[in-house]
């Protein structure tokens, strides 16, 4: 367990350099000057190129570059160029906001698969089969760009029970989260439906059947531990795509996360700001990947072998 564990942590250090050097070369090729934006369309070229010159960009973008590892190799993110501020106190101040909205959408989600997915997989061809199936379907088919908007024109506006937008209550964090959970929780459900017809046909089950269990009771005591573990796999590697998700959803719900800190900072070329949203969310995906391996090992200890 111990070695597996380390492995994987050594793989992740050239990974989340790799995605370093690729955030900041990207970053450099978006049309548009953030000295301008920053000065506005009436600054004149002495104020443009002085600030540039403050500001480092005039430099060779090698030693930018440069400048920028080392940095990231002391745990220093540089600067906003629109905040003036620490990177670093950026984040840390709209993190736990985009946390709070991923870890709410998961566990909504799950609340939504576990239930649906066993009672789906109880009778396969039945009433709740077909109604999940189809439920299942139309979930995965509805963006969160329309999913959104048509929550809050519903449960915001006409009805006049939710907030809008912002978290100034904790029922404000419900549309957003619902809007990231909807279509997780239609790949959860078709995920347990088919790994518990998988283990239905299992010999356990067959001697907890014969042992006076009813067949629900078999399913839901025997059959359902094993087959959450490939679906505890997947909901986990999936709230790290959740952060990514979470950034237009965070922008329709005004919500004040990494989401749409990062939109903005996009929106004034904010490159310091842009670089440390990019690298935070990386760094939250692989060690959701991380954690999601060591459970997948706890599930199945076979898996460290492999």
């Amino acid at each position: 367990m111990t070695g597996f564990l380390l492995r994987r942590t050594l793989l992740a250090v050239p990974l989340l350099l790799g995605v370093a050097t690729i955030v900041f070369s990207l970053i450099h090729l978006i049309p548009g000057d953030p000295v301008e934006v920053m000065l506005g369309a009436g600054a004149g070229a002495a104020d443009i190129s002085g600030l540039r010159h403050r500001l480092g960009l005039d430099r060779p973008l090698l030693l930018q570059y440069a400048d920028f590892m080392v940095r990231l190799l002391r745990g220093d993110l540089g600067i906003s160029l629109r905040y003036q501020d620490p990177v670093g106190a950026l984040l840390a101040e709209r993190y736990p906001a985009t946390l709070l909205l991923a870890s709410c959408s998961m566990i909504l989600a799950l609340l939504l698969a576990i239930p649906a997915g066993v009672s789906a997989a109880l009778r396969p061809g039945g009433l709740a089969d077909r109604l999940t199936s189809v439920a299942s379907a139309l979930a995965l088919s509805l963006p969160s760009f329309w999913l959104g908007p048509l929550l809050i024109l519903v449960f915001a506006i006409r009805l006049d029970l939710l907030p809008v937008s912002g978290m100034d209550s904790p029922a404000a964090v419900l549309l957003p989260a619902f809007t990231l959970a909807l279509s997780l929780a239609a790949l959860l459900t078709r995920l347990l439906r088919a790994s518990l017809l998988e283990e239905s046909g299992a010999n356990y089950l067959r001697a907890a059947r014969s042992r006076g269990l009813s067949r629900v009771g078999a399913a839901v005591r025997h059959a359902l531990r094993n087959a959450l573990a490939p679906v505890l796999t997947v909901a986990a590697l999936q709230l790290g795509s959740l952060l990514t998700g979470a950034i237009l959803t965070e922008t329709i719900f005004a919500w004040p996360g990494l989401g749409r800190l990062l939109i903005q900072a996009i929106a004034h070329r904010d490159y310091p700001l842009v670089q440390g949203c990019v690298l935070l969310i990386a760094a939250t995906y692989v060690a959701v990947n991380l954690a999601a391996d060591l459970l997948h090992v706890l599930l199945d200890p076979r898996a460290a072998a492999r």
